[in-house]
């Protein structure tokens, strides 16, 4: 008889184990990423979405500022404003400053779609928090703490 796989037995994890820890929230944040991008289905590419929101979130910029910020090529961005502009989501115009430079904000269509994502993604999210116990919820809201120091700590 060949041996069986025992299943790991939650809450069992061994805290000292730092490269099994990493991996494990790696693979749980992906997957949860990968979730709640289904339940924000737009027609936007992953690349739309993310310029569209750093221009919701940082205002009006230069198409160069969100190049930078979003670490791409100024061609490529340029790309992505355009099918952005194309679905009336953002507005580009001459900066009266400089004329050969480009600004681009988002439009009051592009905020409601944002708005509306966000909304779809966070009742999917509230309801699949509301499955658990109450012992399940004070640990994940232990562990919220701790990733938001994560993600806010920059590393070299």
């Amino acid at each position: 008889m060949a041996p069986q796989a025992t299943a790991p037995v939650p809450g069992a994890h061994d805290a000292s184990d730092v490269p099994g820890m990493a991996a494990r929230l790696r693979v749980s944040a992906t997957r949860l990423a990968r979730l709640l991008r289904r339940q924000g289905d737009t027609g936007l590419s992953p690349s739309q979405i993310s310029a569209l929101t750093s221009v919701e979130t940082h205002g009006p910029m230069t198409l160069g500022a969100l190049a930078e910020h979003e670490r791409v090529a100024p061609p490529s961005i340029t790309k992505v404003v355009a099918k952005l502009e194309e679905r009336g989501l953002v507005v580009r115009w001459a900066d009266p400053a400089d004329r050969r430079v480009t600004q681009v904000s988002t439009t009051p269509a592009g905020a409601a779609l944002l708005a509306q994502v966000r909304e779809r993604k966070d009742v999917w999210l509230a309801a699949r928090l509301e499955a658990l116990d109450d012992d399940e919820r004070a640990r994940l809201a232990a562990a919220l703490d701790v990733i938001d120091h994560l993600t806010r700590v920059e590393q070299p």
